[in-house]
């Protein structure tokens, strides 16, 4: 079950859905979307299968979403609340280090923006918007490439604020096939929605446990 905490940030009290590991070897925090919020059918799946696995989880709903404004404010607030709430987490020993932080499109990038900054281990970037649908010249690829820690890119292959192919080469990048940018697939696709879902919580997983933590279990 989860524990759910309201924590103090510059912007305003955020949310935050922590589920423990019986043996937490880690923790992954997530952060959702600019338009979106932590019932994200990814974030819910990363979220309930990964303690198993002995990672922590935390979800982060940012204070314009717990205050039920449907757009994001300026990127950099969005950081602002993502280091209080670390901060605020650490000081009540709720987050169990090494620290992975991650989340999806808008959450991504912020996660993207900071890991070096809050001593995160690794970065996971769930949906990364390359750029605005239809404006590749808008690219985003530096805030991705800058994040300074090893990160993992789950891309859906019709996903319209990057498709996988527009990732530059070294990128690690798992496709989610006739996924879009919601890891949604069409009825006619080939995996229904569960066994994408199912797909994303695998690569996830063996990415924390083998290639983040290391012991190839």
């Amino acid at each position: 079950m989860a524990e759910e905490r309201l924590l103090p940030t510059p912007q305003g009290q955020a949310r935050v859905l922590l589920r423990r590991a019986r043996k937490a070897r880690a923790t992954l925090l997530l952060q959702h979307g600019a338009g979106g919020g932590i019932g994200a059918r990814d974030l819910v799946a990363l979220s309930t299968a990964l303690p198993a696995a002995g990672i922590t989880t935390i979800l982060l709903e940012q204070p314009f979403s717990v205050a039920g404004k449907r757009i994001a404010p300026r990127p950099g607030s969005l950081d602002e609340s993502l280091a209080a709430v670390v901060r605020s987490l650490r000081l009540d020993l709720l987050l169990e280090d090494p620290l992975v932080l991650g989340g999806r499109s808008a959450g991504a990038r912020s996660s993207a923006r900071m890991a070096q900054t809050l001593g995160a281990v690794a970065c996971l970037a769930l949906a990364f918007p390359l750029h605005p649908p239809g404006r590749p010249e808008k690219s985003r690829v530096q805030e991705l490439l800058g994040a300074g820690v090893p990160t993992l890119v789950v891309q859906g292959a019709r996903d319209t604020f990057g498709a996988p192919e527009e990732f530059p080469l070294g990128v690690n990048l798992a496709v989610v096939p006739d996924g879009d940018h919601g890891f949604a697939v069409r009825r006619t696709a080939e995996l229904s929605q569960q066994a994408a879902l199912d797909l994303v919580v695998d690569v996830v997983r063996r990415w924390l446990v083998e290639d983040v933590l290391g012991n190839g279990s």
